[in-house]
C-alpha cells in the first residue's frame, strides 16, 4: 500500500501554492517523495511557503506566477519541464473570488461588475484550460501524466452565497475536466477535479476567515463546521499517486456532505 502513494522522483507544478489548499497539495506531495514547483503571485508568501518545506528537507522550489499572464504560465510549465527532465502532475488550483451570492445586496445580477466578471473568467477558466494544455504537452512524450483541477461545489449546483461569476466559472471547469479526458486519455494522462466545499482559507480576501461567515456557511454543511486545508491532502494525494490509475473525469466532492443535501 505504501508504493501505490509514493511520489518519489516525480516533479509536480502547483499553481496558487502559497497559502490555504494549494499549498496543502504541494506539502503532501513533498512529504510523499515529489519534487513540488510551488508558484504563486504573492511573493512573500512564497518564500514563506517554500522555506517551511526546505526547513523539513523536502525538496520544494519556488517561482513567482501571474497565471493570467498566459505566456509566462506557458513558459514556467516548459521550463520546470525542462529544467527537472519531467513534469507528472499539475495542481491547477489558482483561482478568483468573485464575491459574495445573488442573495446578498451586492452579489445580485444587476450589481455584477462586468469587468471583474471577465477577471474571474480569465484566471478561474482560461488559465486552467492553458495551465492544462501546456503541461499535457510534456506529459504526452512520456505517456503518462496526472492534472489535478480545483473545482467547486458551487460549480455542481447552485450556490447562493458564491458569486455569479465563480459559480459559472466553476461549472466550466467541471465540463472541461470532462472534455480533457476524450483527449488526454489515449496518452494515459489522468485528468480529476476536486470539488471543495466551504473552507477555511485567505480565499476572498480572507473573507473565510471571519467567523461570522464560517458560521453562515457551516450551517449549509450536514457536519455542521467548514473544513481545514489538512483536510485535503488525502484525495490530492490519491489524485497526484498511482493509487488513481484508473480514475480519469472524476469530479470529487470535498464539503462535508453539502452536496448530499
Amino acid at each position: 500500500m505504501t508504493r501505490l502513494f509514493d511520489l518519489s522522483g516525480q516533479v509536480v507544478f502547483v499553481t496558487a501554492a502559497a497559502k490555504g489548499l494549494g499549498y496543502a497539495m504541494a506539502e503532501v506531495a513533498a512529504e510523499h517523495g515529489a519534487t513540488v514547483i510551488l508558484t504563486d503571485v504573492d511573493e512573500a508568501a512564497l518564500e514563506i511557503a517554500t522555506a517551511s518545506l526546505s526547513l523539513r528537507n523536502l525538496d520544494a522550489h519556488s517561482a513567482v506566477l501571474d497565471v493570467t499572464d498566459l505566456d509566462a504560465l506557458q513558459s514556467m510549465i516548459d521550463g520546470c519541464a525542462h529544467r527537472f527532465g519531467r513534469l507528472d502532475t499539475l495542481f491547477a488550483n489558482a483561482g478568483l473570488s468573485a464575491g459574495p451570492g445573488p442573495l446578498s445586496g451586492t452579489g445580485s445580477m444587476d450589481n455584477v461588475d462586468i469587468h471583474h466578471w471577465n477577471a474571474v473568467l480569465h484566471t478561474n477558466l482560461t488559465s486552467t484550460f492553458v495551465a492544462v494544455r501546456s503541461a499535457a504537452r510534456h506529459m504526452r512524450q512520456r505517456r503518462q501524466g496526472r492534472v489535478v483541477v480545483t473545482a467547486s461545489i458551487a460549480g455542481m449546483r447552485a450556490e447562493p452565497m458564491c458569486g455569479y461569476a465563480y459559480a459559472a466559472t466553476k461549472a466550466g471547469l467541471v465540463n472541461l475536466v470532462r472534455q480533457f479526458v476524450i483527449e488526454l486519455s489515449p496518452d494515459n494522462i489522468l485528468i480529476n477535479a476536486i470539488a471543495p466545499g466551504p473552507f477555511r482559507t485567505h480565499f476572498g480576501n480572507g473573507r473565510m476567515q471571519r467567523e461570522d461567515v464560517a458560521i453562515e456557511f457551516s450551517q449549509s454543511v450536514p457536519l455542521g463546521r467548514i473544513g481545514n486545508t489538512e483536510e485535503i491532502k488525502g484525495v490530492a494525494l490519491l489524485l497526484a499517486s498511482p493509487a488513481s490509475s484508473y480514475m480519469t473525469g472524476a469530479i470529487i466532492p470535498i464539503d462535508g456532505g453539502a452536496t448530499s443535501q
